[in-house]
């Protein structure tokens, strides 16, 4: 069996070649278009020298031609860097030094930046320019444009056996620090975010053929993919939906009330986002217009969960939809889903199923029991390790009787029904007085106070406690928050010393482009006002 990205799209082409695969603002392809375009780019790349274990870097916001390149690079066997279209020229140079790319795909937009950034970078032997719709820029514009490139190369098939070993690569920036690059096999990662198995039962698929033998048998659902391609979640939604022979949907940028207007020109059925940073606009934005969202069956969050008050929203909106919570991380693959459906009774908190091999460690490396708190951690398929960083590649993992666990560091309490109750990240947990605060709990707390529209929480110096519980909120537009008030609906929520002792207001949260908090944006945010209120300004 060839359990290998490439080829599991490869068998969907044969299956469903007239189908729609991808649809991106007014453009749309089927499965035969798709993969003809990406042999294309594939022999584009592999004549200035891209193989196999080679890096590609793709720096570019959704399109059609950022699919492209994830499914050329992986049929010559090589993988892709996933590079933050925010990024500015000193994390695009750490990004190209680290990650080692041999090519790059990028959105004219960022030409300018390109052309400063490449001639520190000799290992990059070519690069290929998507017309992204944006001003041809004054400046120079490395590389070949995306359209010549194809258009001079072949649209054979004709590329060498791959393997079950070959390597997937996606570049993680977590909420604080430089990103890491976490390698999986291709057949793990698979088994783990692609539907290679099942994920309520944790049976595998039987072989490479299940997919698309369904897709060829079934109509094929649309998905709508609203986070981000350089996002794990992102690029495993389209992947797992083109495996099946799904249609996908992308924008360029997210946008809710285009969102809303593609869902019902294109009759979407699945819907996934990023956790409350995506869905609680998206409701905002259906109670704004009259959208036809009837064909919507399923509301997905992967990669950020939704507080209760925005799942409560979305069932209001949508009440004949099933809404669920996939948990994991770049480390993990998948390791926990919910599910709810109107009427269905919600608890308190983020809580999932574990997935199969899913265990939560205590501080002595043993798994723990309910009530009690440790790590998240994901046996069976698990990743390879990290780029270049053998030591926090041994950190990552434990050995639990003999079996081998991926601990990235997430903290849960497991519940007396076997369910987790998914906390934070370790590293951004406040300790205040000897008292562990987590701020997703806190965060979820803030948005029940109906004029709050987004909140972050963090920990902030001081000098009783250690640290004290700090909040960044943004109220609705047009709103006089209330503090007093909100102080109150907190305290009815959680603990009094998880109530935030320091309150800002902002007219944005700073998040990443796939929705999860930025923390280096709020640290800079509290240490300005921190700076600002010693000095007296």
């Amino acid at each position: 069996m060839a359990l290998n990205i490439a080829d599991l799209f490869e068998h969907a082409v044969d299956a469903v070649p007239a189908r729609i695969a991808v649809i991106c603002e007014e453009r749309e392809v089927t499965y035969r278009e798709l993969d003809g375009r990406a042999n294309r780019l594939a022999h584009h790349l592999a004549a200035f020298g891209v193989g196999p274990d080679d890096h590609v870097g793709l720096y570019a916001r959704n399109s059609i031609e950022a699919v492209e390149t994830l499914l050329a690079a992986y049929k010559l066997r090589a993988r892709v860097v996933n590079i933050n279209y925010r990024y500015v020229e000193r994390e695009l140079r750490h990004m190209l030094d680290d990650a080692d790319p041999v090519a790059l795909v990028y959105d004219r937009q960022y030409a300018s930046l390109v052309a400063m950034v490449l001639p520190g970078t000799p290992r990059v032997r070519g690069a290929v320019v998507i017309d992204d719709g944006s001003p041809a820029p004054s400046g120079p514009v490395p590389g070949v444009p995306y359209h010549a490139a194809l258009a001079a190369a072949s649209a054979e098939r004709d590329f060498g056996p791959r393997s079950n070993d070959d390597v997937y690569l996606l570049y993680t920036g977590g909420t604080t620090g430089y990103p890491k690059g976490v390698l999986w096999r291709q057949e793990d990662v698979w088994r783990t975010l692609g539907g290679g198995i099942d994920f309520i039962s944790g049976q595998p698929l039987a072989d490479e053929w299940v997919q698309s033998r369904n897709a060829e048998s079934g109509a094929g659902l649309v998905r709508f993919c609203a986070a981000p391609l350089i996002h794990g979640s992102a690029q495993w939604t389209a992947l797992a939906g083109l495996f099946s022979g799904d249609t996908i949907v992308l924008q360029r940028a997210f946008d809710p009330h285009d969102f809303w207007r593609q869902v019902a020109k294109h009759k979407v059925n699945v819907m996934v986002v990023i956790g409350d940073a995506m869905a609680r606009p998206l409701i905002e934005a259906l109670s704004e217009a009259d959208y036809d969202a009837s064909s919507v069956v399923a509301v997905s969050s992967n990669g950020g969960l939704f507080s209760p008050v925005v799942k409560d929203a979305v069932l209001a909106a949508l009440p004949n939809v099933v809404v669920t919570d996939a948990i994991g991380s770049s480390e993990t693959g998948f390791t926990g889903i919910s599910f709810v459906s109107a009427g269905g009774q919600q608890r308190g908190g983020p809580t999932v199923r574990p997935g199969p091999h899913t265990i939560v460690l205590g501080d002595d490396g043993r798994p723990v029991g309910p009530g009690q708190t440790g790590r998240i951690a994901r046996g069976g398929h698990v990743p390879l390790g990290y780029y270049k960083d053998p030591d926090k590649t041994a950190a990552m993992f434990a050995t639990v009787d003999g079996q081998r666990y991926v601990v990235p560091g997430d903290l849960a309490r497991v519940e007396e029904d076997g369910s987790i109750t998914l906390l934070g990240r370790g590293n951004t947990c406040v300790n205040t007085g000897g008292e562990k605060v987590f701020p997703e709990e806190v965060e979820a707390a803030l948005k029940e106070h109906p004029d709050v529209f987004d909140a972050l929480v963090l920990g902030i110096p001081d000098e009783r406690l250690g640290q004290r519980v700090a909040a960044i909120v943004r109220p609705r537009d047009g709103v006089d928050l209330d503090l007093a008030d909100l102080d109150a609906v907190v305290r009815s929520k959680v603990a009094g010393y998880k109530v935030p002792r320091t309150v800002w207001l902002a007219d944005q949260i700073g998040r990443t482009p796939s929705g999860k908090p930025d923390y280096g944006w709020a640290r800079q945010f509290a240490d300005e006002r921190l700076a600002a209120t010693e000095t007296g300004g």
